[in-house]
Order: C-alpha cells, then sequence, then structure tokens
C-alpha cells in the first residue's frame, strides 16, 4: 500500500496516530474477540471495531432481560458505574446525551440483522475515564443504543458513511471524519488487526488512527494495494481469487472453482460465502451443519484428528479476479470458534463461516482479520491487506500516515540577514576588485 511516512519534522505540534487503548480482554458470544475501551457521556464500555459504520453503537438495559444470564451485561461491554456492574448505557445519566429518536438499525440487515436503536448526541472518548485527557475525545457524535442480540456488542465506529434522520436534515458525518476534521488524528485513516487468542500469549487486537504498527505484519512482496469499490456500502471490497487448504480430512483441498467478490467488514464474525464452497469446508472439515442456528459445528471426533493434522487455510485475494494478488494464511485455530447464548445454551465449538444466498453477502469477517492486517486510507482512496505476525517480544513501530493535503514542510533555508550578509559581502568584492584595477592601470 503506498501511504505517505511521517514528515522529518520533529515539532511539538505535530499530530500523531491514536493507538485506541485495548481492554486486555476477549468478548463476546459467536467466538472470543480482542475488545477496545471507549467512554461514552461518562460510562465505560468494552467494544468491537467495525470497519463500516459511521457511527458508535452501544448496548442499552434493555439489552438484557430476565431471561439472559444474570451476567449478561457484563458479557455485552457494560463497564462499572459509581463502583457496581452497569446494566448498560444509560442516555438519562449522562450530562451531554440529547436524543434524536428510535429508528431501525440497518447496519447488516442484508446479512439479516434485525433490531431498532436509540439514536442521540454524546462525547465520545476512545479510552476509559480513568484515561482523562489522555483519551481521544469528541462531542456531539451519533451514538446508537442498541437491545438487539445480532449486535451482541457495540462497536468503534472506522467507516465514512454519513448519518441522516430526514428527508430534509443536514446529513452529519462519521466519527472518524470529525477526528480528522478537528485535527485530532494526523489523517483520515486507521490501522486494525483483530487479535488471535489461540496464538502463543494470545496477541490482542490492534486499532490506530492516522497510521500503523510495522511490527504487526509482513509486508507484501509485490506492494499490492486494493482501491475502494464504487458501491459505497461495499467500499472495502475485494477479489477472492482462490481458497484451498493443506492437510485437511481430505488432504489437500480446493474449496472454490471460480472467484468472486467479497466484502471485508470487521463487524461480523463470520466468512459469508458462496454455497458451493461452504460444502468443500463441510466436507473436508467434516462438519456438520444446523439448520436451526444456520451454523456449521464440529463434532469432538474430527476435532481431535484436525488438530493433530494443523491444516492451514489459504486465501489467495486480488484487486480483480484475476491477476495480481497476496496470500492470507489462517491455521485451522483460527477457525474453531465459540458459540454461546443465544445461540447455544452451552458454550460450543462451531466453524465461523455461512451460507451467503447472493453475491450481496458475500463478506470476510473477523475471523479472516485475525491473521489479517487491515491499513485503510480513506484519502487516497485504497487499502491494503498483510499476513498478521505475532512477535514474541513486540515492539511497536508506529508509521503516521500524513494527509495529501498536509503542507509539505519547507526545505532549511537562509534568513534575511544571512542573505543581506551575503549580498553586502559581494558587493563589497566588487568595489574593492575595481578600485585595485584602477590603481594598477594608473601605475601603468
Amino acid at each position: 500500500m503506498h501511504v505517505a511516512p511521517r514528515a522529518g519534522s520533529s515539532s511539538s505540534t505535530e499530530v500523531k496516530p491514536y493507538v485506541v487503548p485495548n481492554s486486555q480482554e476477549f468478548d463476546g458470544n459467536d467466538g472470543e474477540w480482542s475488545t477496545f475501551k471507549i467512554n461514552v457521556g461518562g460510562q465505560d464500555m468494552r467494544v468491537l471495531a467495525s470497519t463500516k459504520s459511521g457511527e458508535t453503537y452501544v448496548i442499552v438495559p434493555d439489552g438484557c432481560q430476565a431471561i439472559d444470564p444474570a451476567d449478561c451485561p457484563e458479557q455485552r461491554g457494560a463497564g462499572i458505574l459509581n463502583s457496581a456492574q452497569s446494566r448498560g448505557f444509560q442516555s438519562g445519566i449522562s450530562k451531554s446525551w440529547s436524543d434524536i429518536g428510535m429508528y431501525e438499525v440497518n447496519l447488516e440487515k442484508n446479512l439479516n440483522y434485525t433490531g431498532n436503536g436509540i439514536y442521540g448526541h454524546d462525547t465520545v472518548s476512545l479510552g476509559p475515564a480513568s484515561a482523562g485527557e489522555n483519551s481521544l475525545s469528541i462531542e456531539k457524535q451519533v451514538v446508537v443504543g442498541v437491545a438487539s442480540l445480532d449486535y451482541f456488542m457495540g462497536h468503534i465506529p472506522l467507516g465514512t458513511p454519513d448519518s441522516s434522520f430526514c428527508t430534509s436534515c443536514t446529513t452529519e458525518k462519521s466519527l472518524l471524519y470529525q477526528l480528522r476534521h478537528n485535527n485530532k488524528i494526523p489523517s483520515l485513516s486507521f490501522a486494525y488487526a483483530a487479535g488471535a487468542k489461540y496464538q502463543t500469549k494470545s496477541p490482542h487486537g490492534q486499532l490506530i488512527l492516522g497510521g500503523y504498527d510495522t511490527s504487526r505484519f509482513k509486508p507484501n512482496a509485490n506492494d499490492l494495494s486494493f482501491t475502494f469499490s464504487t458501491d459505497p456500502s461495499r467500499l472495502l471490497t475485494v477479489g477472492v481469487q482462490s481458497i484451498l487448504a493443506s492437510n485437511t480430512l481430505k488432504g489437500s483441498y480446493s474449496f472454490s472453482s471460480s472467484a468472486h467478490f467479497s466484502l471485508v467488514d470487521s463487524t461480523v464474525p463470520h466468512l459469508w460465502l458462496p454455497r458451493d464452497i461452504c460444502d468443500a469446508f463441510e466436507a473436508a472439515f467434516g462438519l456438520i451443519y444446523d439448520p436451526q442456528k444456520d451454523l456449521y459445528r464440529i463434532n469432538a471426533t474430527n476435532h481431535a484428528t484436525l488438530q493433530s493434522q494443523n491444516p492451514e487455510i489459504t486465501l489467495k485475494l486480488g484487486n480483480e479476479l484475476q491477476g495480481d494478488s497476496t496470500n492470507i494464511k489462517l491455521p485451522y485455530s483460527a477457525f474453531i470458534q465459540k458459540a454461546s447464548y443465544p445461540y447455544y445454551n452451552q458454550s460450543t465449538d462451531y466453524f465461523p463461516i455461512r451460507r451467503a444466498a447472493n453475491d450481496s453477502q458475500f463478506t470476510l469477517g473477523r475471523t479472516f482479520l485475525q491473521e489479517a492486517y487491515m491499513i485503510v486510507d480513506y484519502e487516497r482512496g485504497n487499502f491494503s491487506l498483510s499476513q498478521a505476525i505475532f512477535p514474541e517480544r513486540p515492539s511497536a513501530n508506529l508509521i503516521t500516515i500524513t494527509s495529501p493535503s498536509a503542507p509539505t514542510p519547507s526545505k532549511p533555508g537562509l534568513t534575511a540577514g544571512a542573505i543581506a550578509g551575503i549580498v553586502t559581502g559581494i558587493s563589497l568584492s566588487i568595489i574593492l576588485i575595481a578600485g585595485l584595477t584602477f590603481f594598477f592601470l594608473r601605475r601603468r
């Protein structure tokens, strides 16, 4: 990906990338996902990251009812409020909340996610209340209070779609756009890795606004980058040229006979794939389809065999359906996730692939981003996907993505005084040479 590195200036006023604080926990009911800490209206929450949304989502108390598990609020990311477990985001407690109204939540409607949300404006801080002024904070952001179990946890919005609540209303810009517009981040860009609980030392996710960390990915050999889709609802689209696997129950196996385009979307956990690819996964890994839950489960015997064989799944991705490409490899362990309430009453191993009804549903979700490091540059209209790496002794190396509109630092030059001195010196030299010439001519 072609991104602009940090400028040479070391000015104290330089806007630097912002690393969103990690919660140091893995949450979720459809897998174990690394979450981040935010504060909305004075209330702490643990949330995921959404590469599609432009609005901040938080879970409200109505999201946990009497029939739900007792620890439902904590499971869904609610933090501690007044020394006790919060029931979820409560707009009545916030001193900065202003109502917009109740509307349908249609962010993932094409994947059959449903629900309504309480929309309003509030102050959003990317960090817990305890971080104080060290957190990146911005007022009057669109916040959505969600109860639906389809959106089990809230999220930080990394997309740039505008919000609009009536045909005559002025559209409202996304959180990321406003952070850039208010000069709180160096560019309209971000880097994201989902984290990987199954890897050695269980590395947590990483989210950087306005930069990236070179210690967390292996650069693509061909410097491949992806251009944005012309469909604004599927901006981060890639061509899935092939999917291959090794060491499966069927040995080496090809999952696809043809290529397809797919959206990369961290809002959802699953890989939504064409039916023939799902059938191939089912055969290669001995999966069992559960039609009631629309999920693929795996029995203990096949799981034990596959653990010993350690399969690897390779996705070949390109800007088009053929041509230049890069490979992202996922170990078998990346696909063994746990589904709990409300999918199953007991935590159950499952394979996070879903049957897509049509090409509008083709999606690569968080499962994919466990092993892919994503850098998105909205101002240059491109993004990259590289193999994530997990160094044993990580040492962050942050690089700023500068804005194309940022002024080019001026080169060191001579001061007005120095220029005047040089001019004076040259003038005196000319006078001295003229005088000597006149003296020698007169003597001759």
